[in-house]
């Protein structure tokens, strides 16, 4: 049986030159017996193509494993996708518009086509021939190819070797759907291996055979009309479209990239404030269960006022997505509520046109663990017995207080904005920052009453101005730029982008993750105060009536790294220097400057506390608490989550105070700031350097050990400064400021009568030995537990916050 889809409103494909006014994309034709998507192509133009479109993929049916990046509404890359017909064939070809002659010749325009590649997508038979030259050909086998990456993706994901079985992959002819300006497809892929990893059979039937559900979206072309602008570095943002345009006129950039930013057109165009011809809708997924669902949709909300601020009447709208929509189909814009079997990363994606940067799309990816991960952390700082109270410190209310932000950070990103790292030292002047919840004592007391902000920053109106904001009339956009950064300066408000504040190792003091406040070492000494606090008021209370007593285990390690994050934003300041991203002829070519030599011993001084007895030691009440039987347990995340014990569930607390320490001497140890460090001393001497860290480190904890747990400390401290000295990717003069320090400290040692000080003695003297250790120490050392959201490049617990 043949079902002919609404396409077959024409009876003949429009030609491409009049696709816009055609009430659908393209004629198609559905044979599910068959298993047959037989589209009529039109008769190609002077260039040799019968049709063009935005094409991009999806997964309807995701693995739920963040470490394969498998997840349901995971998008691909967007192509321009052509069809050429080449004698009894079509081709299917991905086109290269990032190289190209704009406003050049045609001579020039044909120069850089042909000097850079085109990708084939898909090569298939044409299928009939119609009069006057449109074909049909069946898509069959362009829907279920690995367009994906998906068997890399499992490799890559530690999940094993799978290929795709293409005799146990068809396409799913009934999903077809057609509209006048997308054409969405699906097909049923089927990856088989033999040695699946072990994670794979806590989620699918029988991992040797994973089927997964790919959907492609064909795009109908954006009309003409749309204005590029170039990417701004001094406010960033994502990367819509890069460029090699090799007809740019000599002292011109032959390299840019165009900003990424929906098409807003004003009514009015002369208006400093018009509503707008068709405003940006967001659809909150009916999957996200109330109150969440409600939250979503309030902090998506947040934007509105942005682009009120920027002169656009009603233009950012947040609608719950109709229970007849599709959430993968590209007429909507959608914040999908995804589920996993633990915690991972939430996305903010775009289907952006590469020839203009203009977004067509935008799809949020929200994993719905996080916000359980929220309650467990919540319930450990005020207690379990607060849980739907409705008050200040419910752990109910504080989640959705981060749902709400991370709704309106996530579809930041899907509107064109990157990170801004900076703005939670601006007193949260930004949505685009990893907020920590703001944890302050009342009475002695954690209070969760001013966890998060409300509303988008400072920050987020001015770019959001910057990037959609009309120039006024006689003012060109560079213009308009170069007088919006100049306010932007005079504010004091600070942009720091991904690659300057993610790395623990970055020199930048003004920017990190899931850090807080204006001064970030004051920040650590306030956090370890209120952590502290926390660790003294934990127990029982943490949990519910009737949970089990194991879970204070896992609900422990947040509460016990509570600073983590703050150490290493305080970190930063010691070799540090800020700096911005200006350009020539803005003011503030000059503007890196470094941290003040006392700033930075306050941070020295601000970390060292971290490593002291008091810091480390885990109160004796809880040991039997942390140590109750497990029995029954089927929760993965539980056994990720935990810290290592000392043999079944019994509680090791020299374990906990390791890696509690491991945090901070890796934030003070890093070769990259010892090097710094090393640097900024040789240019002035009255800076600290790395022989100052290295020696103020060595007394602090090796010249203090003296019990079980300060000697572990300083047994950690020795081995991380021994495999520093014999690092060779570190500088040779921090390598010899280690080497000096293992040294010394041995010859103290072994002058020493405790047995630890002479067995570490003839183990730093012992060359073989002592290289066998570090060669070891990987597998000894006491795992970190995960806190980012499982399965990205980062494992840290934070993000699922």
């Amino acid at each position: 049986m043949i079902l002919r889809a609404l396409a077959l409103l024409l009876a003949t494909a429009a030609p491409v030159s009049a696709q816009v006014s055609a009430p659908t994309l393209l004629p198609v034709e559905v044979d599910r017996e068959a298993g047959r998507v037989l589209v009529t192509l039109p008769p190609p133009g002077a260039d040799g193509v019968s049709a063009r479109f935005l094409y991009t993929a999806s997964l309807r049916t995701g693995l739920g494993t963040p470490e394969t990046g498998l997840d349901h509404a995971q998008q691909g890359d967007t192509y321009v996708l052509a069809f050429r017909r080449m004698g009894k064939k079509v081709v299917a070809e991905y086109e290269n518009p990032r190289f190209r002659a704009t406003n050049g010749s045609p001579a020039e325009q044909r120069a850089a086509r042909e000097s850079l590649a085109a990708s084939t997508a898909w090569v298939g038979d044409v299928a009939k021939t119609l009069p006057g030259g449109a074909v049909q050909v069946d898509l069959a086998g362009f829907l279920t190819r690995d367009v994906l990456g998906i068997a890399g993706a499992l490799r890559q994901g530690g999940a094993g070797e799978y290929r795709l079985d293409t005799g146990a992959s068809v396409v799913d002819a009934a999903a077809t759907r057609v509209f006048p300006d997308n054409i969405e497809l699906e097909a049923r892929q089927t990856y088989v291996g033999d040695k699946p990893a072990r994670f794979l059979t806590d989620v699918a039937p029988d991992a040797r055979s994973l089927a997964l559900t790919v959907h492609h979206s064909l795009i109908r072309l954006p009309a003409p009309g749309y204005t590029p602008i170039r990417f701004d570095p001094r406010w960033g943002g994502i990367f819509g479209a890069p460029v090699v345009d090799y007809a740019a006129p000599l002292g011109q950039d032959v390299v840019y990239t165009l900003a990424a930013r929906f098409r807003l057109e004003k009514v009015d165009p002369a208006a400093a404030r018009s509503a707008v011809k068709k405003p940006v809708t967001f659809h909150i997924d009916a999957a996200a269960p109330e109150p969440i669902r409600t939250a979503l949709a309030e902090g998506v909300g947040w934007w509105r006022q942005a682009f009120e601020k920027a002169g656009y009447v009603d233009a950012f709208r947040v609608a719950i997505l109709p229970a007849d929509a599709d959430p993968l189909d590209a007429r909507y814009n959608v914040v999908n509520w995804v589920n996993r079997a633990t915690r991972g990363w939430s996305y903010g994606q775009t289907v952006i046109d590469p020839r203009t940067g203009e977004i067509v799309r935008g799809s949020v990816l929200l994993g719905s663990l996080r916000v359980r991960q929220d309650m467990l952390i919540f319930e450990g700082l005020v207690g379990a017995d607060k849980v739907g109270t409705g008050g200040p410190n419910d752990p109910v209310q504080a989640a959705l207080a981060r749902i709400r932000q991370l709704g309106a950070h996530e579809v930041g990103h899907a509107i064109g904005l990157e990170h801004n790292f900076a703005a939670s030292t601006q007193d949260r002047a930004s949505v685009m920052d990893y907020p920590a919840p703001r944890i302050v004592l009342k009475d002695g007391v954690p209070d969760l009453s001013d966890a998060y902000g409300v509303g988008v920053g400072a920050w987020d109106v001015a770019a959001i101005d910057r990037l959609y904001g009309q120039p006024a009339p006689g003012t060109t956009q560079a213009q308009a730029d170069a007088a919006k950064a100049a306010a932007l300066a005079a504010s004091g408000l600070r942009f720091v982008a991904d690659g300057d504040a993610r790395p623990p190792s970055s020199g930048q003091p003004w920017a990190s993750l899931w850090d807080d406040g204006a001064d970030p070492v004051a920040e650590l000494s306030r956090m370890m105060a209120v952590r502290r606090a926390a660790i003294d008021r934990f127990g029982p209370a943490a949990l519910r009536p009737g949970e089990a007593v194991e879970n204070l285990r896992r609900k422990f390690v947040p509460i016990w790294l509570l600073h983590r994050y703050q150490v290493e934003a305080a970190a930063k300041p010691i070799g540090g220097r800020g700096f911005v991203y200006p350009v020539a002829g803005g003011g503030q070519e000059a503007a890196a400057t470094p941290v003040p030599a006392d700033a930075q011993r306050a941070a020295i001084d601000a970390l060292l506390a971290t490593l002291t007895p008091a810091a480390l030691t885990v109160p004796a009440r809880l040991v039997p608490l942390l140590s109750a039987g497990r029995s029954g347990g089927n929760d993965r995340q539980f056994d990720i989550e935990v810290m290592q014990t000392a043999g079944g569930p019994v509680f090791d607390p020299l374990v906990a105070a390791d890696v509690a320490a491991t945090v901070t001497l890796s934030a003070l140890l890093d070769p990259d700031r010892l090097q710094r460090l090393a640097l900024q001393q040789a240019a002035d001497p009255a800076m600290p350097g790395a022989q100052d860290v290295i020696a103020r480190l060595a007394a602090a904890t090796v010249d203090r050990a003296s019990d079980p747990l300060t000697q572990r400390i300083a047994t950690r401290t020795l081995l991380m400064l021994a495999q520093l000295s014999r690092d060779p990717q570190v500088a040779s003069g921090v390598a010899a400021v280690a080497d000096e320090a293992v040294v010394a400290a041995a010859a103290r040692l072994a002058k020493g009568r405790d047995p630890w000080a002479r067995s570490t003695a003839r183990l730093l003297g012992d060359d073989d030995r002592l290289t066998a250790t570090l060669a070891e120490l990987p597998k000894r050392t006491p795992r970190v537990p995960p806190g980012m959201p499982i399965g990205g490049a980062e494992s840290d617990w934070m993000a699922g916050l």
